[in-house]
């Protein structure tokens, strides 16, 4: 089990800070919120890439098909180049419906942003390699790559790709599917019953999607050794033995990450970081000792 701390708001230099007091206190990720306008992750986890030397470093999360896929390749190539390898991208389909989260343009709609998705990750791994290829999709497309003047980014650290974590709305088939193609499982749980009001998610509902995964990777041949089921939450900092045994039922049921997140804090930056501070320093919740 390894365990992360979520940023839930905050500039470039609190970030930086925060990242090297996690980093000293043993957590092992430091993620980042991205907004559509707002703080510019990319910089902010630059910024915590300078001061750090193992943690691992990654948004939460990136709605990929609000992005165009060579940028966001140039930025998470940069940034795996300059942290020595430590980069994690979480994607999703990104919020629908409010309105808040679409100030710029109109919802294309849950069908055109999951096709978005597929194509985004297809073209990112392209994007990626070393080899000249072009991409020629529904909704992304490109010239022969490697071929033209300017060169591209250096490629990432990490071979044979920067690890890659999607959300997946259990129990939806497709949806699940395509997080099990790639490197981890971000849990959303979806009922396919519309008369049923959902509720949250819970160790037993993870334990049936890990399963499933583990079925379906197998018939694609592969196996579950590097793959990361990934449950996000909040956890004490004043009574570590509480804080682990809110982790531990998902340790049992299949999660290889915890990331504490508490999103209620609101958007004072310097309520934000001595919160944030103070859970860090605390220490992650451990359920191994």
């Amino acid at each position: 089990m390894r365990y992360g701390f979520v940023l839930p708001y905050g500039d470039a230099r609190s970030a930086a800070e925060l990242a090297e007091i996690a980093e000293a206190h043993g957590w092992d990720g430091f993620f980042v919120w991205e907004g559509i306008w707002a703080v510019d992750p990319w910089v902010v986890l630059a910024a915590a890439a300078t001061r750090t030397e193992r943690i691992r470093l990654g948004t939460m999360l990136t709605p990929l098909p609000r992005r165009r896929p060579w940028e966001l390749a140039g930025q998470t190539s940069t940034l795996d180049n300059l942290s020595g390898g430590r980069v994690t991208l979480s994607v999703g389909l990104g919020v629908a419906g409010e309105d808040r989260f679409w100030l710029f343009e109109d919802d294309p709609g849950r069908r055109v942003r999951a096709e978005q998705l597929d194509e985004g990750l297809a073209m990112l791994q392209q994007l990626w390699g070393e080899e000249a290829f072009d991409f020629q999709g529904r909704h992304y497309r490109s010239r022969t790559i490697g071929t033209l003047a300017p060169p591209p980014p250096p490629a990432p650290v990490q071979r044979p790709r920067i690890p890659v974590w999607v959300v997946g709305a259990w129990p939806r088939p497709k949806s699940m599917a395509r997080a099990a193609r790639w490197d981890g499982w971000l849990p959303h749980h979806a009922p396919t019953d519309p008369r049923s009001e959902g509720g949250d998610f819970s160790p037993d509902l993870l334990r049936s999607g890990v399963e499933w995964i583990r079925s379906h990777r197998a018939e694609a041949g592969l196996g579950m050794d590097g793959y990361d089921v990934v449950v996000e939450g909040s956890t004490p900092a004043h009574d570590p033995r509480a804080a682990a045994e809110r982790v531990r039922p998902w340790a049992a049921a299949g999660a290889t990450w915890w990331l504490d997140a508490d999103w209620s804090l609101g958007f004072d930056i310097d309520q934000v970081r001595a919160e944030s501070e103070r859970r860090l320093r605390a220490g992650p919740p451990r359920v191994d000792g």
